[in-house]
């Protein structure tokens, strides 16, 4: 039964990761005919100030991206976990970003963050009109921002129905026994959510080493302000189809595939997350 499955993934998955790890090995502009080139992509890459430089972005996106969406993320789940029209109409405007292509959304931001004729250019708001996509120290954590408006409805989806799988019954215990609000919350609502806090948190801490197009249309395709938003995805497509260098690029994208599994693995073991015990129990 699994025989389907395994063959799309072997097709689509394994033979491509083969590829890019022999084309890494390789020296090709991606139109010429392949050379062997050995492990001088590798070595290359890895004395590269450039590609320590992306990987340090790239570790303070998903950290910084993490930190900002799962405590909205759980605010808002909880919030909208109660039945009620109002509470799923905020819902339904929530989710709109995630429906938006990341280069629709990236073209809107850039218009609004204009100095000139964004936002800050509304009375009341002058103190926006400066060049957030333009500036060194803001430019990368203004990615963070819009990054975070996209895909928080998202990880709020998880929490929600986490919160709709926890049995009235617990709370209804807690209220008799005379535990208030945040004390239910803390002991059971926190308990209750932590597969969802794993599953949410892997998904958006290996999804940050994907983000390419919302910052590559930010950016204008060039990482800029000169290489201060020059994530690694972002390293791997500037080296590969503007630089022309095939072999070190597919040596980024090999770093990207064992930073993705490393991390999975690592947090799926540090939270006994494989091991999946029911929390319900004897309920």
């Amino acid at each position: 039964m699994a025989a389907p499955a395994l063959l799309l993934f072997g097709l689509f998955a394994l033979v491509p990761l083969v590829g890019a790890v022999g084309l890494s090995l390789a020296r090709w502009d991606g139109l010429g005919s392949l050379g062997w080139a050995g492990f001088t992509n590798w070595t290359t890459v890895l004395t590269d100030g450039t590609t320590w430089q992306a990987v340090w972005l790239t570790l303070k996106v998903m950290v910084v991206s993490w930190l900002v969406q799962t405590p909205l993320a759980l605010a808002l789940g909880v919030f909208q976990a109660p039945r009620g029209w109002l509470r799923a109409l905020f819902a339904v405007l929530w989710f709109l970003p995630l429906l938006l292509s990341a280069v629709a959304i990236g073209l809107t931001w850039q218009a609004l963050l204009d100095p000139s004729f964004g936002i800050g250019a509304t009375p009341g708001l002058h103190w926006l009109a400066q060049p957030l996509l333009g500036s060194p120290d803001l430019a990368l954590y203004t990615f963070i921002f819009v990054i975070a408006w996209q895909f928080t409805p998202f990880h709020a989806l998880l929490y929600q129905a986490g919160m709709r799988q926890i049995p009235v019954s617990l709370y209804e215990a807690a209220a008799i026994d005379g535990a208030g609000p945040v004390t239910r919350f803390l002991r059971i609502t926190l308990p209750q959510l932590k597969y969802t806090f794993v599953t949410s948190s892997t998904l958006m801490l290996v999804g940050s080493l994907t983000y390419f197009d919302l910052i590559y249309v930010l950016s204008g395709g060039t990482g800029g302000p000169g290489t201060a938003t020059r994530v690694l995805p972002l390293a791997m497509y500037i080296t590969g189809f503007q630089e022309h260098d095939m072999g070190r690029a597919s040596a980024i994208a090999t770093l990207l595939v064992v930073f993705g599994l490393a991390l999975s693995l690592l947090t799926t073991r540090l939270s006994g997350f494989t091991r999946m015990d029911s929390q319900q129990e004897g309920l």
